[in-house]
């Protein structure tokens, strides 16, 4: 996989930096992060009962953008509260706790195994009826033997996350769906390999729903 080419592919998704795809996408993931900052305020578990559904809710939205074209709609923040509350939250809840001891042990095998269980709300969106064990499986399937690639794309963005956090961080807010779209491109990519087809990518005025069937 060619990384210029995943970006590429993410700016054409999202725009320009100040039309509607990109902009939209700013606003949701800036909301969820507000709502799972909120949360904080309840001890221990607070941040924890959101953090799987808004990550949920924002993979969702990556992937239906990615693949149809779909202007986010800040409804779709909720979608993980929605679609199977009690799947994300486990998927949240173990996927941080599961990165959290292998930290212990290393900071590198956590960090392998932050790359492993990366893909599991990209699995929950596309397979709705899987459990937090099934989409953490096959997000570790999808991921062996990419955990580098992953680790260099996402280095790939120091630039851009350096000049995002002049002007007070504000910038930082437009670096966000940028990478987060490449990512999505990147599992796109390899589940379009997995399938062995090269025509993955549906046609442009196709819905979520036409493309899970």
């Amino acid at each position: 996989m060619n990384r210029a080419e995943l970006k590429s592919r993410a700016k054409s998704q999202l725009g320009g930096i100040f039309e509607p795809n990109w902009l939209y996408a700013v606003l949701f993931v800036f909301i969820g992060s507000v709502i799972t900052g909120a949360a904080s305020i309840v001890p221990v578990l607070g941040s924890l009962i959101v953090l799987g559904p808004i990550s949920y809710a924002i993979g969702k939205m990556y992937i239906k953008l990615s693949r149809t074209g779909e202007k986010p709609d800040l409804n779709g923040l909720f979608d993980g509260f929605k679609d199977d509350f009690g799947e994300t939250f486990l998927i949240g809840l173990l996927t941080t706790i599961f990165v959290a001891l292998w930290s212990m042990l290393f900071v590198i095998p956590g960090i392998v195994k932050s790359y492993a269980y990366s893909f599991a709300y990209y699995v929950k969106a596309d397979h709705p009826e899987y459990d937090w064990n099934q989409c953490i499986n096959e997000s570790k399937r999808l991921t062996q033997g990419h955990k580098g690639e992953l680790f260099i794309l996402d280095l790939s963005f120091i630039g851009w996350v350096i000049v995002g956090s002049l002007c007070l961080g504000i910038g930082a807010l437009w670096v966000d769906p940028y990478m987060g779209l490449t990512k999505v491109n990147f599992y796109n990519d390899l589940v379009a390999q997995d399938r062995g087809n090269a025509d993955f990518y549906p046609p442009a005025d196709a819905t979520f729903s036409e493309f899970e069937q």
